[in-house]
């Protein structure tokens, strides 16, 4: 095996902890819609969250495929437990690229989830282009005023502060966007209801809206007009995140699966018996492990210092896809009772289905794959 002892063993530690304490509580969480606060505090004792912060920093200073194993350990257990460790990460990402040295000291906060972030980028007319937003930030005096609005928002329902982009330069197109770090408890903020989704319904989502909200001159992260490409550059991780999110969602439905068709029996033995059913699971552990060697490979790009981009849109799509199509056979070899709520496998396809969508659509994923093919050859 290509992990190191120390890899190894910090996915060991993640899987343990999915079995034991994530994964009996996934079917109830999913049902209550609940943000489980004390299930993270556990989590920030074992050191989860903000893997890839530096040790001089206050984190355990861990790379890029540890937090992919990470990932797809906890979506072992829970998706929605996995996509709040890729939030932390993402956000102390961000601090530690381009915060100053009085906002880094936020992250202590943040990986104790002491400070719940929220990663405020969506807008109705600003999904996948971005470069839609129109929420804005305007200067006033030494500091900012914002105005605008959110939707879609992971956390928005629960967080502290948010890490907003918004317009500061309606002329500048992408060059006249900046990132700010806004007290979500603020006057001028009003948080929208929780939304109920299909998937992942223990990730709180809902609406953020600013009205005339003050700012400090501190709050701006990094330099003005800078937000767009700060943005950009915490994309490959995040990718990378949400494709091991995808793996673990499906051997969750893998692992399932094999242990059903053992012991369901039609025809007076274990449905495990037929070849259909055989193949089934086959194509569900092939397509897996490809997933797999692809996130990792990614990962390792970005660790090495090399252009991963296309890598990361690569590991995205393809683990998004498979989930999606591999839970779908979990489901089937279920049967009836892979339809019916409280089975695992049902609620595991409805986990997959958005990691089609976050982080960039899988449509937009190829868009990037052909245009780095295009840019830099099929070799590249």
């Amino acid at each position: 095996m290509y992990l190191t002892e120390i890899q190894g063993q910090v996915r060991d530690m993640a899987r343990a902890f999915a079995d034991e304490v994530i994964r009996p509580m996934a079917e109830s969480l999913d049902r209550e819609e609940r943000f489980p606060a004390e299930l993270y505090g556990e989590m920030a004792k074992l050191g989860l969250f903000g893997i890839g912060v530096p040790e001089h920093l206050g984190g355990p200073g861990f790379d890029t495929l540890t937090y992919a194993v990470v990932m797809e350990e906890l979506s072992r257990g829970y998706a929605s437990v996995a996509d709040q460790c890729g939030l932390v990460e993402l956000i102390s990402t961000l601090l530690v690229r381009h915060g100053t040295e009085g906002q880094q000291r936020m992250l202590p906060d943040v990986m104790n989830m002491s400070a719940k972030v929220a990663y405020c980028i969506t807008e109705p007319e600003a999904g996948t282009d971005v470069s839609g937003i129109r929420t804005t930030a305007e200067r006033d005096g030494d500091g900012w005023m914002l105005n605008g609005g959110k939707i879609w928002i992971h956390n928005a329902p629960v967080a502290d502060v948010g890490f907003v982009l918004a317009r500061t330069d309606k002329e500048a197109g992408n060059r006249g966007m900046s990132i700010f770090i806004v007290d979500l408890n603020s006057a001028g903020v009003e948080r929208g209801p929780k939304e109920h989704k299909m998937g992942q319904r223990a990730s709180q989502v809902g609406a953020l809206t600013f009205t005339d909200v003050r700012l400090p001159g501190g709050a701006l992260l990094g330099q003005e007009g800078r937000g767009f490409h700060m943005m950009m550059s915490v994309l490959d991780k995040g990718r990378v995140g949400i494709a091991a999110l995808a793996v673990g969602i499906a051997q969750a439905g893998l692992e399932a699966a094999v242990d059903y068709a053992g012991t369901r029996k039609q025809f007076g033995k274990a449905i495990s018996d037929f070849q259909g059913v055989q193949w089934l699971l086959a194509d569900m552990a092939k397509d897996i492990e490809a997933a797999r060697l692809l996130v990792h490979s990614a990962a390792s790009k970005i660790d090495r210092g090399l252009d991963a981009t296309k890598a990361c849109s690569i590991a995205k799509c393809f683990a998004g896809d498979m989930a999606v199509q591999r839970t779908a056979d979990a489901v089937q070899v279920f049967g009836g009772s892979g339809y019916i709520r409280g089975f695992e496998v049902e609620r595991l396809y409805r986990d997959a289905k958005i990691t089609q969508i976050y982080e960039g659509t899988n449509q937009i994923q190829r868009m990037i794959i052909a245009r780095e093919l295009l840019k830099k050859g099929a070799r590249a």
